[in-house]
């Protein structure tokens, strides 16, 4: 990950210290919406509501596959960014201009969809330094595409989710929540991820933990996408899980650059009937050194 501003160090530092030195209001003010906030780490997203995208029949809700995120984390001299920017093709070379103008450091630039219409690209973001100043910059590079950018209007009442998620969550092994009409499970490693010395904690909203979403598509059944977070060894274990339960497995790499351990994610898709489809997920899950009930 690119350091943008002030010398390395090693990262053993009170966090809480550095979030109080950090104007948040600024960050808010650069990117202009309200972040979800998780211990010491600032979420932002950036869904593509503008976008009508379609796979299988599915048309796909922002918070199935379609949900760009950036998150911000206090560390040595300001902070550290990570994020993920969901952009159409002819948007990428723009965008990515942008950010390397900015002082931010691309990390992966691909697919987590197959077949999907229009097509949609995902690209990894990293940095550290200046927090108002990065997120100005991130801004800035998304203004080169059609990401909605002004202040989100106020939700209403959230789309009912038409699935059994008790038996989704007890199957699953961890409680999932609603978003946006999806039901969405994050289960963390259990082992620490760290980049740059510094423990990537929490790990929903940085990324680093497995992503389960489950999307209704009427009488039981569900579109199902997201990523496994794996070690080497459970690459193949993990694909014989999911294949040999119908899931299909759409995109295997990297996302970041410096992570311990390295890591890789493994991106899926199906639509079937929901129980079916996370007995198949859970078999996955069981191949891999993760926190499930």
């Amino acid at each position: 990950m690119t350091w943008i501003a002030g010398p390395v160090f090693a990262m053993s530092f009170a966090a809480g210290v550095h979030a109080q030195a950090i104007d948040w209001q600024k960050v808010d003010d650069a990117f202009g919406r309200k972040p979800a906030v998780t211990d010491d780490v600032h979420r932002y997203g950036f869904p593509r509501s503008d976008l009508s995208v379609t796979l299988d029949g599915v048309a796909i809700k922002p918070a199935l596959a379609l949900g760009g995120w950036i998150a911000l984390k206090p560390a040595h001299g300001g902070a550290m960014v990570m994020g993920d920017l969901v952009l159409l093709e002819s948007e990428i070379n723009p965008v990515m201009l942008k950010l390397i103008e900015g002082g931010l450091e691309i990390t992966a630039v691909h697919n987590h969809l197959l077949r999907a219409s229009p097509a949609t690209f995902y690209m990894h973001v990293g940095g550290h330094g200046d927090p108002a100043k990065m997120a100005a910059a991130i801004r800035d590079a998304l203004g080169a595409s059609k990401t909605p950018l002004a202040t989100p209007a106020a939700a209403g009442p959230p789309p009912a989710i038409d699935l059994d998620t008790a038996q989704l969550d007890q199957i699953v092994g961890a409680k999932g929540q609603a978003n946006g009409g999806v039901w969405q499970f994050n289960v963390p490693r259990r082992d620490a991820v760290r980049e740059n010395d510094m423990v990537m904690a929490p790990a929903g909203p940085l990324g680093v933990a497995i992503a389960i979403n489950f999307q209704p598509t009427g009488g039981g059944k569900a579109a199902i996408t997201g990523d496994f977070v794996l070690t080497a060894d459970e690459v193949n274990p993990v694909i014989n899980a999911l294949r040999g339960n119908g899931i299909e497995v759409t995109a295997l790499h990297s996302h970041m650059l410096d992570e311990q351990p390295r890591l890789f994610f493994m991106h899926f898709w199906a639509v079937d009937d929901a129980l079916k489809l996370a007995r198949g997920l859970r078999a996955a899950l069981d191949r891999t050194a993760s926190v499930k009930g």
